[in-house]
């Protein structure tokens, strides 16, 4: 993280997030680098329900204008999800919108996010790109899509962007390795910003004769990207 990320983190008596135990264990490792404002225990944190952690709240379904009540006394807040970037493929943007509905100025924070990371890193085209999100669960209709994104991909160049749940990894490389076209390229970045930190681009025929060498294991978070 940028020190001046770190640094406006430390200024904060205020927080929404994910989990309040695992907040202030990262906010204890900020205060090495930034002092923080106040005592860890003492700092201000809400959780986020968990339906919003299971389901999203990008649909709109839940109202965080609750949340905000410090925000609207005058005091700064800060967002933090469990890893990367707070409403990027993680919640949080229920709390953006309300931010805004309250005429909030919304301040966002150079930090980790591991899509830009990782289509950087992919040589794939990074002019034209979406993401998808999960793929289906079952190997049926994670096959169907990945031959759908596939097809999207090759008629308009556009890259295609997906994760995975880590324990599915293994699943989800099979599942890609047999349905796409031998001169597909496919791209997976895992552990990103960790020490283990690992990057692989190749056509599906390299990946299928290990050229590239292995795949990310069931415990790493990974993104996926597929194009021409």
């Amino acid at each position: 993280m940028p020190v001046s990320t770190l640094r406006a983190a430390s200024m904060l008596g205020h927080w929404i997030c994910e989990n309040a135990k695992s907040l202030r264990a990262y906010l204890g490792r900020v205060h090495m680098v930034a002092p923080l404002v106040a005592p860890v225990q003492s700092l201000q944190i809400v959780e986020l329900p968990r339906e919003v952690h299971k389901k999203g709240d990008h649909h709109g379904g839940f109202d965080a204008t609750a949340l905000l009540a410090p925000a609207r006394s005058g005091h700064d807040m800060g967002l933090a999800s469990e890893a990367g970037m707070p409403a990027i493929a993680d919640p949080g943007s229920s709390v953006v919108r309300a931010a805004h509905s309250l005429g909030i100025e919304v301040v966002p924070l150079v930090g980790p996010v591991s899509l830009m990371l990782a289509l950087a890193a992919s040589g794939l085209n990074g002019q034209n790109f979406a993401f998808v999100g999960y793929l289906p669960s079952d190997a049926h209709g994670r096959a169907r899509s990945a031959r759908e994104l596939e097809a999207l991909a090759r008629k308009t160049g556009q890259t295609q962007l997906f994760i995975e749940t880590p324990y599915r990894n293994a699943a989800m490389l099979q599942t890609l390795l047999q349905t796409l076209s031998a001169g597909t390229r496919l791209a997976i970045s895992s552990g990103l910003t960790t020490t283990d930190a690992r990057t692989r681009s190749a056509t599906v025929s390299q990946w299928r004769s290990k050229d590239v060498g292995r795949g990310p294991d069931n415990t790493t978070p990974a993104v996926f990207a597929i194009g021409p």
